[in-house]
């Protein structure tokens, strides 16, 4: 239902929603940086984000626990992360500022998020996982209850264990049989201290995914198409998460309450899809910071609820290397410009999709092969579950 309901509302009330971006004059401004088929952009509407948005929150506010931790943190985190995103845009189209919001306040927006969100998952009472009773006292981990859980096991009598759901910051390493890491560990155990390793870690990945985000919405349909397929990833990633036998098949952290951000993630790929249908090529409408600022950090917030940020370098592999490709470009010009006076480039241009653009590629053949490539990476993703 959710994922029906966020596509249809996009679909329904998108050419709506596109007509009022045009009439109140929210025309994109695009730079003559010497790309075919880039004047034709100038002045298609802009901050259709705001249609992405919506479609993932009506569905979430009808069908999901509102109760439920994990649904009121992504809840405030698409939201927060809109209204960063929202700013910036409003600054560029509204008040003719082509810089827009002034990268400080952005950087600063994205760290009070992931200051949010690591703060919430240090001292939440809901957020806990299940582990062994005698593993949590072992660690000295708070727990917060305990049960005894009989598990069948293959031709012999079931076993019964003593579990407790408990409050650690640990994740799930992938490609790893003992695959279970604890940010306790950088401070000796010391779980009082272990807040100074996991905050700045989370406000560094939520920083990154959303900025990273941010800079591959550059061709129709790039981010858009890329970002349904980490949703649906990140969506049986919460479902196996939790689901207490899969979780135990697999070797993972079950995660108690987690289940309900299948219903987000469904809502997110609702969301994506229908934006898709008017921002594929050529597009009637852009998502801008307002839209792309959400997405990467809503898909950062959600890795790191389920314990899988250790993933995301191969999840959001298209956005680490569009990230990549902007450092190289400017540290490299920077490093020769100081060397020998004159600045010199590793690519065409970056990011790096603008690259493959100066090489002669079309716009729509660039953005289906970095589709094939995301789709590759989220089945490798997927893969990581049994792969060790």
């Amino acid at each position: 239902m959710a994922i029906i309901f966020s596509l249809g509302i996009s679909l329904v009330f998108g050419d709506r929603i596109i007509s009022s971006l045009k009439r109140l004059q929210v025309g994109e401004t695009v730079r003559d940086l010497g790309l075919e088929g880039q004047k034709e952009k100038s002045g298609t509407p802009t901050m259709g984000g705001l249609m992405i948005i919506i479609s993932i929150l009506i569905p979430t506010l009808l069908f999901a626990k509102l109760d439920n931790i994990y649904i009121q943190l992504l809840l405030f985190s698409t939201v927060g992360f809109a209204t960063i995103g929202f700013f910036d845009d409003r600054l560029k189209l509204l008040k003719k500022n082509k810089e827009g919001l002034r990268g400080k306040y952005k950087i600063l927006g994205q760290v009070f998020m992931g200051l949010v969100v690591s703060l919430v998952m240090i001292f939440h009472q809901d957020v806990v996982v299940r582990v062994p009773l005698v593993q949590a006292q072992k660690m000295g981990w708070e727990v917060t209850k305990h049960f005894k859980v009989t598990v069948p096991q293959l031709n012999k009598a079931p076993v019964t264990r003593v579990m407790s759901y408990a409050k650690a910051q640990i994740t799930n390493v992938p490609f790893l049989k003992d695959n279970e890491f604890d940010y306790s560990l950088f401070v000796a155990h010391n779980l009082n201290l272990v807040w100074l390793v996991f905050l700045p870690i989370v406000i560094f990945i939520i920083t990154a995914v959303s900025n990273g985000a941010n800079l591959t919405d550059g061709l129709d349909g790039l981010l858009t198409g890329v970002a349904a397929i980490i949703g649906a990833t990140l969506a049986v990633l919460a479902w196996v998460s939790g689901n207490a036998i899969v979780a135990d098949y697999l070797n993972i952290l079950f995660i108690p309450h987690s289940q309900e951000l299948v219903i987000y993630a469904a809502g997110f790929i609702g969301a994506t899809i229908g934006f898709l249908w008017y921002n594929s090529y050529p597009a009637s409408v852009f998502m801008g910071d307002t839209g792309s600022l959400m997405i990467g950090g809503v898909i950062a917030v959600m890795a790191v609820m389920l314990r899988k940020e250790i993933l995301i370098p191969i999840l959001c592999g298209i956005m680490l290397v569009e990230s990549l490709s902007v450092i190289m470009q400017v540290s490299y010009f920077k490093y020769t410009k100081k060397k020998s006076g004159e600045g010199k480039r590793i690519f065409l241009m970056s990011p790096l999709h603008h690259h493959y653009q100066k090489k002669g590629l079309h716009e729509m053949k660039i953005v289906i092969r970095f589709w094939i490539t995301g789709i590759l990476l989220a089945v490798l993703t997927v893969i990581t579950l049994k792969l060790r």
